[in-house]
């Protein structure tokens, strides 16, 4: 069986993370998301992937390449405009020749065993969860184990069961898109709708096993919940005095100084300097050729590629964006945040900060719960600083 993947979409209201890399890159547990699929999918026994890419494609293929280093062949197909899910995967028809065929969303935590239910199904299929946030998904309305129709993002949900965007397909579905993009009509679940109106097409219920990250504090449930999978690895060099806990994995050519502590589940990347006296505590993900100086301490976040961290830091439920320089006494506050995304306000409970990639802080700079400091900002010292800084900007 085949398997195409949706992966051109950006996930706007993850900026400024996706300012950088699309959605389906983003980083947990030090892998990019879409990773965890293809290699479930390889677990599967499914080898032919068709990937649909579009915004920031390069960062995609440059990573994946044909796929033989995962023991798969990818296949790329473009769509130039991300105009909808069901226009993306219009894109693909040609390289699918097989009658069916599965179609999986590229920026969510998609287990094997999901998988398995799926490609075990005799008919059309859709796995279906139940969500806390029930109005961003479609909804899905079901009578029996037969899906009726998706209300897609619902202001007033009747039901927490939505659309994981996992289907089993069968070729015709390419007709019914073809003849709603004429029409302006983009997105799969219009498509959906239209096949479900004369054929059936079976719900699914999954393990509950599906993750999706929605805004920027869903990646730190995402990658706490992977990380419960890790296995202990320790390569690079350790020196004297270093306390290690838990499943912890470094990669190579990274030195861990005297005195550090270490309590996993944590991950840390190639080429890393870390300590003397540094504390990196649970569901940490640290990224390759991170420097973090003394008596700093890390706890429940994730740390993308070459950041540099001062000394006598403190982050905690964070996120910190790729080739971020940050200087030392830098602090994220924990408690409850009133977020601006671009769908409104939320209220998110113990939560950090987040610092989009590239950005300049200096000495001494504080994070109130729940601020977001776009890509590429210059944050003088001694500031304190609250709610969304737009990316570029400059604090002095």
């Amino acid at each position: 069986m085949i398997a195409t993947i949706l992966a051109a979409g950006e996930g706007s209201r993850l900026r400024p993370f996706t300012e950088d890399m699309p959605k389906v890159m983003l980083p947990v547990g030090n892998k990019p998301i879409i990773e965890y699929l293809i290699e479930s999918l390889r677990k599967c026994g499914i080898r032919e992937i068709i990937l649909v890419v579009g915004y920031k494609k390069e960062r995609i293929m440059e990573y994946f390449g044909d796929g033989k280093g995962w023991n798969v062949n990818i296949k790329y197909v473009f769509q130039d405009k991300q105009i909808g899910t069901g226009h993306a995967l219009l894109q693909a028809e040609k390289h699918v020749e097989e009658e069916e065929f599965l179609v999986l969303p590229g920026d969510n935590i998609i287990d094997g065993d999901s998988l398995s239910l799926l490609m075990k199904s005799k008919s059309p299929s859709l796995i279906v969860e139940r969500s806390k946030i029930p109005s961003k998904y479609g909804v899905v309305d079901i009578d029996g184990d037969v899906v009726k129709r998706i209300i897609e993002k619902p202001s007033i949900p009747e039901t927490s069961i939505v659309s994981t965007g996992m289907y089993k397909l069968e070729r015709e579905i390419f007709d019914v898109l073809r003849e709603l993009v004429k029409e302006g009509r983009n997105r799969l679940t219009d498509a959906i709708n239209e096949l479900a109106k004369g054929k059936r097409i079976k719900a699914v219920k999954g393990n509950g096993k599906w993750k999706d990250a929605v805004y920027p504090w869903d990646l730190l449930a995402i990658n706490a919940d992977v990380l419960c999978d890790l296995s202990s690895g320790l390569s690079g060099k350790i020196e004297r005095n270093v306390t290690i806990k838990g499943p912890v994995q470094i990669g190579e050519d990274t030195i861990i100084h005297p005195n550090c502590y270490i309590r996993g589940p944590v991950v840390i990347g190639k080429g890393c300097e870390i300590g003397p006296n540094v504390c990196i505590l649970p569901s940490t993900s640290i990224g390759d050729d991170v420097t973090v100086h003394p008596f700093t301490e890390i706890r429940n976040s994730i740390v993308m590629n070459d950041v540099s961290i001062g000394s006598n830091s403190f982050i905690e439920n964070s996120v910190i964006g790729e080739g971020c320089v940050i200087s030392s006494h830098f602090s994220t506050l924990v408690g409850e945040g009133s977020i601006e995304v671009e769908d409104g306000f939320h209220r998110v409970d113990d939560i950090g900060g987040f610092v989009g990639g590239g950005c300049m802080i200096g000495s001494m700079v504080t994070l109130e719960p729940g601020t977001i400091v776009g890509k590429g900002c210059k944050v003088s010292s001694l500031k304190i600083l609250r709610g969304r800084l737009v990316s570029g900007s400059r604090v002095v």
